[in-house]
């Protein structure tokens, strides 16, 4: 467990210095869309008996907060590739499953941020979310499939341009196809099946549905869990391969 501990305090003492950014952006990011579609297009708009505005807030809780989590590749593939960095690791007395857990912890806490924030907003504007254990485990559930997702990325690719493209094509569809503006069920009926291939679809019901009170397919709670154990395994595969 110290392994653990190390790995996660290295990024924690790296957070400190560039804190004030990735709060600027869990606030800005998320506003931007609510002004945008709650408060512009969905104003008086309902979904299903519900504001189009307490719809739209866990959506905009998943995505920001992916995108947060998701981002340590970024901060991974440079401390790789520029500062050495996980060669000490690897010389160092550090499990590589110490490594994986480490980092995908930093990008649960970094993901955590922008969840605050708007939730801070749903209290402030009374909008009568349920804030249960199912919520919170959903959510990190959530924050732990991305996290693992952005470790693999950056221990695959080779370069910006790669991470990069993975993002245009990947990130970007899944942001707009996963039923965080709108109910996947409501889109054209050839890009539903494209939706649900997407985690982040899954995730989304789910948070949702527990902030809201609702009843969820059951199915997807086992499909997210399925998807983070498979997730750490391929992390954890890509990471004992970097010793080679």
């Amino acid at each position: 467990m110290n392994g653990i501990r190390a790995v996660y305090y290295r990024e924690i003492v790296n957070f400190k210095n560039r804190w004030i950014k990735v709060w600027s952006a869990s606030i800005i990011y998320p506003a931007l869309f609510l002004l945008a579609f709650g408060y512009g297009i969905g104003k008086n708009a309902h979904i299903n008996g519900t504001s189009y505005v307490k719809f739209l807030i866990p959506g905009l809780i998943t995505m920001s907060s992916m995108n947060q989590a998701y981002g340590i590749s970024l901060e991974v593939h440079i401390s790789r590739y520029y500062y050495r960095l996980f060669d000490e690791y690897l010389v160092a007395p550090i499990k590589r499953w110490e490594i994986v857990v480490g980092e995908v912890l930093y990008g649960i806490t970094k993901g955590v941020i922008p969840a605050v924030v708007l939730l801070a907003y749903a209290i402030f504007a009374h909008l009568g979310y349920r804030l249960g254990l199912d919520f919170v485990v959903y959510f990190l559930l959530h924050l732990c499939c991305f996290s693992l997702l952005g470790f693999i990325v950056a221990m695959v690719v080779r370069s910006h341009a790669d991470q990069a493209a993975f993002s245009t094509f990947v990130m970007t569809p899944m942001i707009f196809l996963s039923d965080t503006f709108y109910p996947i069920e409501k889109m054209p009926p050839f890009v539903r099946p494209l939706g649900y291939v997407f985690p982040l679809t899954y995730s989304t019901k789910l948070i949702r549905g527990s902030l809201l009170g609702l009843e969820v397919n059951p199915l997807y709670k086992f499909l997210l869990l399925g998807l983070a154990l498979v997730l750490f395994g391929i992390a954890l595969f890509v990471a004992r391969r970097a010793e080679g």
